[in-house]
């Protein structure tokens, strides 16, 4: 599927051609010309990357680009502006865009940066899917367990304590976020079973009773996956 690129931009004379340029790329491209509009594309998880003009009829760019990552974490923008001063170059950077083009721009210099900030994106979304602590590898999105060259079996709860864990790793994680985070945001009462499913995950990695364990207990503390 190509990639879903919104153009967010106003001026009659620059949006078409942009949008044009774009669809010769291969980009899946749709503009829309206020800022409201583009919230609503972003919010219903249409969209790749955004070309993102600051100067809007109905709001000001950095806050339009602060709803997005709010709504979609993530989210590459790239903000067009006819503003040269650096405050506001700073402020969308600080907002959450990943970078900026100011007007007039080089089509060709544009579409390379919206290649290569797809690439980027993709890039740290297939690495996001895994994590490693030592000889562990889990795939987040997969379900899927190794130790080593091994590959484990593990139960749901056991998984997701492991992928809570491993999120984490070389910090600790208090008993009361691991409860609310695997079990239940709104868990009150004793904490037994969490002690019984790190017990059996221990066990599920291979790990006997006088072992140097992964997972270290902090007593009344929490739990730390160690890195190493």
């Amino acid at each position: 599927m190509s990639p879903r690129v919104l153009v967010v931009e106003d001026d009659d004379l620059i949006g078409p051609g942009l949008l044009r340029a774009l669809k010769a790329g291969g980009y899946d491209a749709e503009r829309v010309d206020d800022g409201t509009a583009a919230l609503d594309r972003v919010r219903a998880g249409a969209v790749d990357l955004v070309l993102l003009d600051l100067g809007l009829p109905d709001a000001d760019g950095i806050d339009v680009a602060r709803e997005m990552l709010t709504a979609q974490p993530g989210l590459p923008i790239v903000m067009l502006t006819a503003r040269s001063e650096e405050s506001d170059v700073v402020a969308g950077l600080h907002a959450g865009a990943v970078d900026y083009v100011t007007k007039p721009f080089r089509l060709a210099e544009l579409l390379a940066r919206v290649q290569a900030h797809l690439r980027a994106a993709r890039e740290r979304g297939e690495l996001e899917q895994t994590a490693v602590a030592g000889d562990l590898r889990v795939d987040l999105a997969a379900r899927r367990t190794w130790v080593g060259a091994d590959e484990v079996d593990l139960r749901a709860k056991e998984f997701d304590l492991l992928a809570r864990l491993i999120r984490s790793a070389g910090t600790v994680v208090t008993r009361e976020q691991l409860m609310a985070d695997v079990w239940d945001e709104h868990w009150f009462g004793p904490t037994k079973t969490l002690d019984v499913h790190v017990a059996s995950l221990r066990r599920r990695l291979g790990e006997r009773p006088g072992m140097p364990s992964r997972i270290t207990a902090l007593r009344g503390v929490g739990y730390r996956l160690e890195t190493g």
